[in-house]
């Protein structure tokens, strides 16, 4: 086969010429997907070049394309990448520490900047800067997980407390243990939020029956239960607008 004159750097061996027009070939696919990006933004990328382009900053010297389309496939498209936990996502062939860091970097800055919005005003005149960061941190779990987040009197978030995770289908949560921590916190105030990782946000007559529950405690102490909101990859529920409550 013939070579061409380029020594691998560091090692005194000439690349042969596939290698170099593969790596001429993914330069040229990068710039292009850079210049996209540049001149049109995000929006004009699909799912795979965005992560594509993402993976390629953490390895640069491979073709990240079919890996950034297998990620994909694994795990569901963008949003279950996203929130898929550091092992799972090293369990696919060809994903090391520095990409997953690539791609968990990524999730915490967009989580970041969700958050502060939600912090920055009260939370009931945030309500949709609300939804979009428990979609963007739940909606795609595999397992069920509980938090509940704590108002002052003012309905400014004091704490946003993850109360633990369940099986893939269901998650404890015990009306003494929300109470007594909302009386620790001073909270004037709470919602409950858990998700669905069937992905159906509709209330099961357990969901319903133990928000009552706390709302009924709470009510006693003058907490409010402002809301119990189910989150799922088709939507969300309010049981407050559904009237549950």
């Amino acid at each position: 086969m013939n070579s061409v004159r380029l020594r691998k750097r560091g090692t005194g061996k000439t690349l042969p010429e596939k290698d170099l027009k593969a790596a001429h070939d993914g330069a040229g696919h990068r710039a292009r997907l850079r210049r996209k990006l540049a001149d049109s933004g995000g929006e004009a990328l699909h799912d795979h070049e965005l992560i594509e382009y993402l993976l390629a900053l953490a390895i640069p010297r491979r073709d990240t394309k079919p890996l950034a389309k297998a990620l994909l496939r694994e795990f569901d498209g963008i949003g279950g990448l996203m929130t898929a936990d550091w092992q799972a996502i090293a369990r696919v062939p060809g994903m090391g520490d520095t990409s997953i860091a690539a791609i968990k970097i990524v999730q915490a800055t967009m989580l970041r900047t969700l958050r502060n919005e939600v912090a920055e005003k009260p939370v009931l005149a945030s309500w949709q800067a609300l939804l979009d960061y428990l979609r963007a941190d739940m909606a795609f779990l595999t397992v069920e997980r509980v938090r509940v987040l704590h108002l002052n009197s003012r309905n400014m978030l004091i704490r946003d407390e993850h109360m633990g995770d369940g099986s893939i289908d269901q998650a404890a949560i015990y009306t003494r243990e929300v109470i007594r921590r909302a009386i620790d916190l001073g909270s004037a105030a709470l919602i409950l939020v858990h998700n669905h990782p069937s992905g159906s946000p509709e209330p099961s007559r357990q969901d319903i029956e133990i928000t009552r529950q706390i709302a009924e405690a709470g009510k006693r102490l003058n907490i409010a239960v402002h809301d119990h909101i189910i989150i799922g990859s088709q939507g969300h529920t309010s049981l407050r607008a559904k009237g549950l409550i």
